[in-house]
């Protein structure tokens, strides 16, 4: 299956990024870079996703992407 959902990357003071989304609140990672943050967003989606499903909550609405051949909506930033 796959989820789209929004990201949150604050650059931190002491260099690199946290990543939150506003979504799912229990998300919460780092890295040193952006690529490296957004990489860790898999293990922390990963984990989130385990606890929702132990907990028997349901994800929030329109975060799994039914047709994952379709076009999807994805905003990035680019330097």
């Amino acid at each position: 299956m796959e989820y789209k959902i929004p990201l949150v990357l604050t650059p931190q003071t002491e260099g690199g990024y946290t990543v939150t989304s506003p979504l799912l609140p229990e998300l919460v990672t780092e890295g040193d870079s952006v690529v490296e943050a957004l990489e860790n967003v898999k293990d922390a989606f990963a984990a989130v996703l385990e606890l929702y499903q132990e907990s028997g909550r349901s994800l929030p609405e329109n975060t799994q992407i039914p047709d994952a051949k379709g076009p999807v909506w994805l905003e990035t930033i680019r330097n």
